[in-house]
């Protein structure tokens, strides 16, 4: 199986703006990740899930595979979509069309910071970024390509 292309910047900001909420609850927050979780089984994908809202951890899952250096990527990806208000994806690659990189460029600790797919803004009509969903395990574009398709899932539901 081959590996899917890494979306251009034009197609990150629509995935944004399409897969905007009309709420976002505990409840919310379960079944979101549960639907990952779910996505990632049949896939056999050793990957980490986690959903903050604010400061608060309303989701998390480590599934067989996943090692702790996994919580540890999605801390940097998350702190990426707190700080620019987008997907980690879509921030690697503004830079990348910018002809330099994050690490290179932001001027934020690589230790803290890591704009590589997988992190996803959890964005609430008429009320902005209010959250994050997470995953890592799998290379980046897959990691973002999970967390896009659970979300076009859950909004369908």
């Amino acid at each position: 199986m081959n590996a899917p292309a890494a979306p251009e910047i034009a197609e990150l900001e629509e995935q944004e703006r399409r897969l905007t909420l009309p709420r976002f609850t505990h409840d919310d927050a379960w079944t979101l990740g549960t639907l990952l979780v779910e996505l990632a089984r049949e896939r056999n994908a050793p990957v980490a899930v986690d959903i903050r809202r604010g400061g608060q951890q309303l989701f998390h899952a480590a599934l067989p595979g996943s090692t702790p250096d996994n919580d540890a990527w999605i801390d940097r990806k998350r702190r990426v979509v707190e700080r620019y208000g987008c997907s980690s994806l879509l921030v690697g690659s503004r830079f990348r069309a910018k002809g330099t990189t994050f690490e290179d460029s932001s001027r934020l600790d690589p230790d803290t910071y890591a704009a590589h797919g997988g992190a996803f803004p959890l964005t609430v009509k008429d009320t902005g970024v209010i959250g994050t969903v997470v995953v890592s395990g799998l290379p980046q574009i897959e990691d973002h390509h999970l967390v896009v398709e659970a979300l076009e899932k859950f909004l369908k539901a």
